[in-house]
């Protein structure tokens, strides 16, 4: 009985790690925009600045490692196929 391409063996998914950090960093960016809502509750306008500078700063880590992982992972893909 011969085993089949997909029953390999495989070892663990490098872009699990950094595919779930990226996700984390989608939501608390998401979340800090969603605190800093200045029609909600006037602030100063160093706090507002704050956190829109800090959930900008998330949201854009997140989606460059998931950017990655994804880009990992289709170039791994080509790879495979013979590309």
């Amino acid at each position: 009985m011969s085993a089949r391409p997909h029953e390999y063996p495989r070892g663990a998914d490098p872009t699990a790690v950094p595919a779930a950090l990226g996700l984390g960093f989608l939501a608390v960016g998401g979340w800090l925009l969603g605190t800093a809502r200045p029609w909600q509750k006037p602030g100063s306008a160093l706090s507002l600045g704050l956190g829109w500078s800090a959930s900008a700063v998330f949201l854009l880590c997140g989606l460059l490692l998931l950017a990655r992982c994804v880009r990992a992972v289709h170039r791994a893909g080509d790879a495979a196929e013979g590309r």
